[in-house]
């Protein structure tokens, strides 16, 4: 037995680069660490990636408008019969539909995520809060139809008509309250209303989650000083987890610059060249997703691919400049809570 037994004399030794390697793998982060490298090396490559693409395939565009395809003006033209493209108005639909869904559901998805975490009996809470999150995956296009046959008539166009009846005379605010609303509804109005329900689930999910997170300390370091439930709420909770709610508020502006089904469902589809909410308009995902697939020529084409590189480049400068404001106040109200 012990002349067939193997030695570990007569073994062959280990390369020294194969020993390394299985030390590495075993023991060290150095896997983990180069995976997450590559990941986030690769997101950074896909998002150079296509802002190359869209800025090659709108070199058409580009060299026959120059930068009168951006210029804010009220005599705004598209018209792919003659060749004429003009992106100001599907510019300023985004913005401004984005823009109020945002005023809309940001003191609403704060008061659902307060109300969530710190008031909402516990039987109540976690039933609420699925119902809540499930808003978040309905599909854009079920919003689009619930919008036309319930919430345009029942909602929009008698809330449009007060509003155009009210605030239209107001010197300054009334431009952008200017009526007749449509019967229909369909008008940026209609887009900002239900993007405002698309994102409020999203806003307060995370909100409620940034609330949940705070240390019970805080709480009760408030309360033993004599502060009611809301001066806890208002004084500490909301400047502590302020930098979790910006980020909430990203993520809801990154969809409601986006969406695209719900909003060409509602916005009208038409190029108004007014200001006005109550009239219908176009954003610029509904824009291209109309007519991208009917373009004819390649100028058309070379004109809806540089809006899409205009809603890229307005989505990245937002995001970076959100995330700013989010690492600044993230810096700041930590000491101010404390002192």
């Amino acid at each position: 037995m012990e002349e067939h037994a193997p030695s570990l004399r007569n073994r062959p030794p280990t390369p020294r680069w194969l020993a390394r390697l299985r030390l590495i793998l075993r023991y060290g982060d150095r896997p983990w660490n180069a995976l997450t490298i590559s990941m986030a090396g690769l997101i950074i490559l896909v998002v150079v990636s296509i802002g190359v693409l869209l800025w090659i395939n709108s070199g058409q565009a580009r060299s026959a408008f120059g930068l009168g395809f951006l210029q804010p003006t009220g005599n705004a033209s598209w018209n792919p019969v003659k060749g004429i493209f003009q992106a100001w108005p599907f510019i300023y639909g985004t913005l401004i539909t984005s823009f109020v869904a945002l005023v809309l559901s940001v003191p609403i998805s704060i008061g659902v995520a307060v109300f969530l975490a710190e008031l909402c009996p516990n039987w109540l809470r976690l039933p609420l809060g699925w119902l809540f999150e499930l808003l978040a995956a309905i599909p854009s296009v079920v919003y689009g139809l619930w919008g036309i046959f319930v919430f345009l008539p029942v909602i929009v166009t008698p809330l449009g008509s007060f509003l155009a009846s009210t605030l239209g005379d107001v010197p300054v605010l009334g431009v952008f309250f200017k009526g007749p609303i449509p019967d229909s509804g369909a008008s940026l109005l209609a887009a900002s209303s239900v993007l405002t329900i698309m994102i409020t689930p999203t806003i307060a999910s995370i909100s409620r989650d940034v609330f949940l997170a705070i240390p019970r300390t805080q709480r009760e370091a408030s309360l033993a000083l004599g502060a009611t439930r809301w001066e806890t709420i208002s004084k500490v909770l909301i400047p502590y987890g302020l930098s979790g709610i910006l980020g909430a508020v990203i993520l809801g502006l990154g969809r409601a610059l986006g969406e695209t089904m719900a909003v060409t469902m509602v916005v009208g589809n038409s190029i108004g060249g007014t200001l006005s909410l109550m009239r219908p308009g176009y954003t610029m995902s509904s824009i291209i997703a109309n007519e991208f697939a009917e373009a004819v020529s390649a100028l058309h084409s070379s004109a809806l691919i540089e809006i899409g590189m205009v809603l890229f480049i307005i989505t990245l400068l937002l995001n970076i400049l959100a995330r700013l404001l989010v690492w600044r106040v993230g810096h700041r109200v930590p000491q101010e809570v404390h002192e």
